[in-house]
């Protein structure tokens, strides 16, 4: 009874969800073969300057559609917790999940094979040039364009948030703690997850439970 209870609790927590949501997430279709996955993280790794959250975002959920944004949100959380590079992680996620895994190793395979060939030529060069005025200056714009793509995203990924089981209110205490925890405390982020994350688990919970049975479902 529980288990049928969770799956319709989640199912029916948001009916209020926007039209534009809606259809984005009907929208999504899983990678069609291993060399479309493949050359999708390939695309992805190679945009990722500095970081690959934004870019993940976009290469996922807006462009290739193979996830809604509440499938982003709920794959990149698990991917955030398990040790390891989080795109990394989410791309075994992804890969396993549709195409087993042969899947989960070709998404790998995308993400590093031709960033390790670039990197490899442009270590060989760096030491070089990287004195360079030029060199140093391009390095701290792209520091500012990272920044700015990563705060993007967030916003764009805070409006699936309002159709959290655990409220709007809930979702804003959580974000805040984490950020002054992290951002102005300088907490170690695995304590952070520990404490912040479980009680948030813990919250979620208690609401997908405490949430109506729709009328018509099995007792």
């Amino acid at each position: 009874m529980n288990k049928h209870r969770w799956s319709q609790t989640l199912k029916n927590t948001s009916p209020h969800k926007p039209v534009s949501d809606r259809l984005d997430e009907h929208a999504c279709a899983p990678p069609s073969s291993l060399s479309a996955l493949f050359w999708g993280f390939s695309m992805l790794s190679l945009q990722g300057f500095g970081g690959v959250m934004a870019v993940t975002q976009r290469e996922l959920v807006e462009r290739r559609r193979w996830l809604s944004r509440d499938e982003f949100l709920e794959d990149w959380a698990v991917a955030q917790v398990l040790p390891g590079p989080n795109v990394a992680n989410l791309g075994v996620l992804l890969g396993d999940r549709y195409l087993g895994w042969r899947g989960a190793l070709t998404s790998l395979l995308g993400l590093f094979l031709f960033p390790l060939v670039i990197i490899t030529l442009l270590a060989m060069t760096f030491t070089t040039f990287q004195h360079l005025p030029v060199v140093q200056g391009a390095l701290k714009g792209m520091g500012l364009v990272v920044v700015a793509l990563i705060l993007t995203t967030a916003f764009k990924l805070m409006a699936a948030l309002r159709a959290h089981v655990g409220g709007v209110i809930f979702c804003v205490i959580s974000v805040v703690t984490s950020f002054v925890a992290v951002a102005i405390l300088r907490f170690p982020l695995v304590w952070v997850l520990l404490i912040v994350g479980t009680l948030s688990c813990l919250w979620t919970y208690r609401c997908i439970v405490a949430a109506p049975v729709v009328e018509g479902s099995d007792t």
